[in-house]
């Protein structure tokens, strides 16, 4: 089938697919949502930027294909092989990818947000910058190839501690059961999507981690040091970071509604997009961080520092801004 049949017959509302030969085929930004291609071949097929989004690709032969920045949200890939699949920066927002094979997947920058990846097989799968938050990863796997086993399991802190002890720093996806540790003390981990909702980790030391996607809301982080970790996407609604160095941040999109951020060391931290509607940041040290359309709506800035930040598109509505100190701010 040619990809000029298969648009066709999906414009005049046609959807069943199963089976088809689409090998080859080059479908990039192509409309197929809701397309039923289970069990089709589309080995070698280019699907850069294709909309699929509630589709059913299971069981589908997809060797070489190429679903970079594709729109797989609420698609279905139950029990799938895709070994090696570029899938970066692809949106697989509660997508069905239980049991599937995503062995040496490429799912940097992808959204698995709220994704059913149960029992999945993740071994040496790229998934810097990628989206976990609200996703099932129940017994699932991520064997390596060196024999070591990913950490897609409830385990202690204590836990996590004696593998870091013994070298190892990806505890990507990790759900972590007794997450209360005051004082925890790492550096450099990689702990996308890792979920520490409502922990006490007060006076913690994660400098330059990559906590992106992370689930931590309410949790305790004040007087920590998360200077230069990644925390793009991050829910931290509600959280005590009040004290913490945050010196160089990456908390862009971050949810930080209702956070308490006051006296924080903010300085050069990159805040674009964030919400921090109703956020406590009084006194807190924001010289020369990145805010660009950042939601700052009742926010609390009394006596905060922000000398030299970008501010452009923000949000101030009913802001408190009283004493803040605001010279060479840019954007306002």
């Amino acid at each position: 089938m040619t990809r000029e049949e298969l648009l066709a017959s999906h414009a005049a509302g046609e959807r069943e697919f199963q089976g088809a030969d689409l090998s080859g085929v080059n479908l990039s930004g192509a409309n197929l949502e809701g397309a039923l291609l289970g069990s089709a071949n589309l080995e070698g097929a280019n699907l850069e930027g294709a909309k699929l989004c509630g589709a059913d690709l299971g069981g589908a032969k997809l060797s070489g294909v190429n679903l970079s920045r594709a729109d797989l949200s609420r698609a279905r890939l139950p029990l799938t092989y895709m070994y090696e699949l570029n899938l970066s920066g692809a949106n697989l927002s509660w997508a069905d990818l239980s049991r599937a094979q995503l062995i040496l997947a490429n799912l940097s920058g992808a959204n698995l947000s709220g994704a059913n990846l149960y029992r999945t097989e993740l071994g040496d799968a790229n998934l810097s910058g990628a989206n976990l938050s609200g996703a099932n990863l129940k017994e699932a796997e991520h064997v390596n190839l060196d024999g070591t086993i990913g950490l897609f399991v409830n385990i202690t802190v204590q836990e996590v501690l004696d593998r870091y002890a013994a070298g190892k720093r990806d505890f990507s996806g990790v759900v972590l059961s007794e997450a209360d540790r005051k004082g925890l003390s790492m550096i450099g981990v990689s702990m996308i999507g890792v979920n520490l909702s409502g922990a006490d980790l007060s006076g913690a030391f994660l400098r330059e981690a990559n906590l992106s996607g992370a689930s931590l809301s309410g949790v305790n982080l004040s007087r920590a040091n998360l200077s230069f970790t990644i925390l793009d996407g991050a829910n931290l609604s509600g959280a005590n970071l009040s004290g913490a160095n945050l010196d160089g941040v990456n908390l862009s999109g971050a949810n930080l509604s209702g956070a308490n951020l006051s006296k924080a060391n903010l300085n050069f931290a990159t805040l674009d997009g964030a919400n921090l509607s109703g956020a406590n940041l009084s006194g807190a040290d924001l010289r020369g961080a990145r805010l660009g359309q950042a939601d700052l709506s009742k926010a609390d800035l009394s006596k905060a520092d922000l000398r030299g930040a970008f501010l452009r598109g923000v949000k101030l509505t009913g802001a408190n801004l009283t004493e803040a100190n605001l010279t060479g701010a840019i954007g306002l």
